[in-house]
């Protein structure tokens, strides 16, 4: 009698969730309908109520969503086909539509606007709506809408805010922005010239005035990577105006992307007179890599004659220092130019003689770093170590653990701290190439010597972006995981207490994966790995 009584008290009770809206929906529905089957119930009944209380929430929820995303795509093919009319509806009236006013105030319909205008940027009605949108304040979202561009009010004040947002956001978010920046400004020639005039104006200024210069050649470089001349702008907005033959010879050589004898020669008088144009009129970024691949590229060829004048003008360049007072220079300081033209030639015979090879350069390794620690000339010997291990059968003919051309770069993030990007774009470079003509085995110790050098790198302060990198390289999953706990463990070894925040947020997720923390073995009673973890987890508030 008590198991008949507890057997329809079960029935009762998931008779009674059946009896409840939607219940077949629940997650739960087939663990109550075993226990209702168990105690006997019947299959019927249990259909019956199941049927009747089904009111499909969920399904018509998905039902109106896919209205409203087809209701989307038919306004939109609505604005699309009849901007005419809409043309028409906006300026019969001299005060603004408010419906308009409504809509850009919502942020779907504004991206609405920017893909239309994208479309079609001849259409008035768009352009009228994207200076609206501009003018109620939300020009930070229209950098890459073309329309934008168009219009002078717009462009200035997306221009304002564009350059506001890369000068207070730090290195890294110059690298995430400028991309975005750059396409703005090279829409077209009106845009670049309107926006270089305006950093160049700017970059006179105390105050942020290097940082604006910086902004102002990193879109130079964007523009001529993209097969844009803008070598004559740059040479205008400058001080090569009041230098006519100097602004002809550089304009000529930047045009064509070489440099000649000929032209050098103008320059190397010039500059070596008493009187010598202003040292700005060399320092573009775009001249000064000319001088790169003349003077550090392997196999490049430089008439001997010449020679003195190419190092001259790149020593000088990059070593001379002005002061000016009310534009007007006061002071000329070579201090430095003799030596730098040394280091120059140095360094220069010493990487571009075919007949040395890596066990000569061994034996002028400490010349060579001597010379390194001229700025001028780390730069050259970063791009000459680039294109050299960039050959496919340079890390197939070494015999040496550590090929001297990386260790040239240990020395460089030593002594540059300015260098360590693009030290570091170079080993990643390296890391993910594919170097078949490598057994497996091989090709193992070679990543294990660049990541050698990114643990360098590492040492010498450039922390957060190799971590970041190495812990890129453990989410995708497209990296040896013996490899990572080699970087691990060799990051352990260098490291100690104080830590910053940023530092255990990236570090600490890669020690407690599953693949790398249990498989780090330490001899003795000493475990690096533990001792980290648990001092991360007793001085810093974990962010999952």
């Amino acid at each position: 009698v008590c198991d008949q009584d507890h057997f329809k008290q079960l029935q009762e009770e998931c008779l009674q969730k059946f009896s409840s809206r939607d219940y077949i929906m629940e997650p739960t529905v087939f663990n109550t309908l075993k226990t209702y089957f168990q105690a006997g119930g019947s299959p019927e009944h249990v259909i019956q109520l199941l049927s009747e209380n089904y009111s499909a929430v969920a399904q018509t929820v998905n039902l109106l969503a896919e209205w409203l995303i087809q209701m989307e795509e038919k306004v939109f093919c609505y604005l699309q086909l009849d901007f005419i009319r809409l043309m028409s509806l906006m300026f019969i009236s001299v005060q603004t539509p408010a419906w308009l006013e409504q809509m850009i105030a919502h942020t779907t319909w504004r991206d609405l606007f920017y893909k239309l205008a994208e479309a079609h940027p001849d259409c008035l009605m768009l352009n009228f709506t994207v200076k609206l949108i501009s003018d109620a304040g939300y020009q930070g979202e229209i950098t890459s809408v073309s329309t934008a561009c168009q219009q002078l009010e717009v462009f200035s004040r997306v221009l304002r805010t564009s350059l506001a947002t890369l000068l207070d956001g730090g290195e890294q978010n110059l690298e995430k922005n400028l991309p975005e920046f750059a396409k703005m400004v090279c829409h077209g020639e009106h845009t670049y010239l309107f926006a270089q005039a305006m950093m160049s104006i700017l970059a006179q200024e105390e105050q942020g005035g290097s940082a604006m210069r910086r902004i102002g050649q990193e879109v130079q470089k964007y523009a001529h990577e993209r097969g844009h001349d803008a070598s004559q702008i740059t040479l205008a907005l400058g001080t090569a105006a009041a230098y006519p033959r100097a602004c002809q010879a550089l304009g000529a050589m930047l045009s064509k992307g070489a440099l000649n004898p000929a032209d050098i020669t103008v320059l190397f008088k010039m500059f070596s007179s008493m009187d010598p144009p202003p040292v700005e009129l060399i320092r573009v970024p775009a001249f000064l890599d000319l001088f790169m691949q003349s003077l550090f590229k392997p196999g490049a060829k430089i008439n001997q004659d010449h020679k003195h004048k190419y190092i001259h003008i790149l020593a000088y360049a990059a070593s001379v220092v002005e002061t000016w007072k009310k534009n007007k220079r006061v002071n000329i300081n070579k201090d430095e130019l003799k030596s730098t033209s040394k280091a120059i030639e140095t360094v220069h015979n010493l990487c571009c003689n075919e007949n040395k090879g890596a066990t000569e350069l061994v034996a002028e390794l400490s010349t060579l770093y001597q010379c390194i620690r001229f700025p001028v000339v780390a730069m050259g010997v970063l791009k000459w170590v680039d294109w050299t291990v960039s050959e496919p059968r340079y890390f197939q003919l070494q015999t040496d653990h550590t090929p001297v051309h990386l260790a040239l770069l240990d020395e460089i993030s030593t002594c540059h701290q300015l260098l360590h990007p693009q030290v570091l774009q170079l080993l990643i470079k390296l890391f993910e190439t594919e170097h078949s003509q490598l057994d497996v085995m091989e090709q193992l110790e070679l990543k294990k010597t660049l990541l050698d050098r990114m643990v360098h790198l590492l040492s010498r302060g450039y922390v957060l972006p190799v971590v970041s990198y190495i812990r890129k390289c453990l989410e995708k999953l497209n990296t040896d995981i013996s490899l990572i706990r080699y970087f691990v463990t060799e990051v352990l070894d260098v490291i100690t207490p104080p830590y910053t925040s940023d530092f255990v947020q990236l570090f600490l997720p890669i020690l407690e994966n599953d693949s790398i923390a249990g498989t780090i073995r330490t001899e003795g009673e000493h475990d690096p790995v533990a001792e980290f973890i648990a001092h991360c987890k007793s001085n810093f508030i974990m962010m999952n």
